[in-house]
């Protein structure tokens, strides 16, 4: 159930009159109410300040780019800044969740978490790192049944939510729905559940249709698929691409361009980012944390 009072919602005035109050009283250094950041501040500063409640973000790259990671990663740092976050993935339980949660933070592989090759350093990071992320408001989940039902239960359990990641898009099973028309299903629903609940939805998506012998092989808004579902319906259409994957020896190894294939309310183009992928972390370019 979305909040029964949105920030900047007068009482008796009419959706018209509470936009014009927003408008009047924000201020340029203030995010809006309805702005959910993803925490890289390049990518914010290209959309405006972030990610809307509302907008369903699709995040598209070829298998091994790094967008789970990059999901991840997001959901850390918007469930940083205090804002109710789940992450469901179709892959991995909430303890293999948290295992790369800690190496992303806490600069670490998964192996050496695993098998305890961790320096004094090492082991003062990722302990650093659980700290910080003990009393984030995250849920992870794992999807066993990657169906719609599972998703709303888990969203029903979490009051003031502000950002679903669903990872990824291609395991919904929506039910009746045929194998070339679940991609656009989900999509759509995907797209309803934002609205309905009033909270950004970021769906990680492969590119069935992707060539990476092709001439330019940055991922494209028809690479997606989904019947043209994806393209037309996401807000917002964000595509990794890393050079190294298709022309090794090329350019710098880790630099990745994260693209603004779709926004619906601005500017497209792209940002650079860092992958440390022993680390599976990402980061700004231009904003080094």
């Amino acid at each position: 159930m979305a909040d029964a009072h949105r920030p900047g919602r007068r009482r008796g005035s009419t959706p018209l009159e509470s936009l014009v109050a927003r408008i009047d009283e924000s201020r340029p250094d203030v995010p809006s109410p309805d702005t959910v950041r993803s925490g890289f501040s390049s990518l914010d500063r290209v959309l405006g300040g972030g990610f809307r409640r509302q907008d369903l973000v699709v995040l598209g790259g070829d298998i091994g780019s790094g967008k789970s990671a990059l999901a991840l990663a997001i959901a850390l740092r918007v469930a940083r800044q205090g804002l109710p976050t789940l992450f469901f993935s179709g892959e991995m339980g909430e303890e293999r969740l948290r295992e790369r949660a800690l190496a992303i933070e806490g600069r670490a592989t998964v192996d050496e978490l695993r098998q305890g090759r961790l320096g004094d350093e090492g082991r003062a990071a990722v302990g650093a790192a659980a700290v910080a992320q003990r009393n984030l408001p995250l849920l992870l989940r794992s999807l066993v049944e990657p169906g719609f039902a599972e998703i709303e239960s888990a969203l029903d359990v979490l009051p003031r939510r502000r950002l679903a990641v669903v990872d990824y898009l291609q395991l919904l099973q929506p039910p009746g729905a045929r194998q070339e028309d679940r991609a656009a299903t989900a999509i759509r629903w995907l797209k309803a559940l934002a609205v309905r609940l009033d909270l950004a939805v970021l769906a990680v998506a492969q590119l069935p249709l992707h060539h990476g012998d092709r001439p330019d092989p940055r991922p494209t808004l028809d690479d997606l698929g989904g019947r043209g579902a994806v393209k037309q319906h996401a807000d917002i259409v964000l595509g990794l691409y890393r050079e190294e994957m298709y022309r090794p020896g090329q350019g710098m190894e880790g630099a990745t361009e994260l693209i603004i294939l779709k926004n619906r309310n601005g500017p497209t183009g792209f940002v650079d980012l860092y992958f440390h992928q022993r680390w599976l972390r990402f980061e700004d370019l231009l904003d080094r944390d």
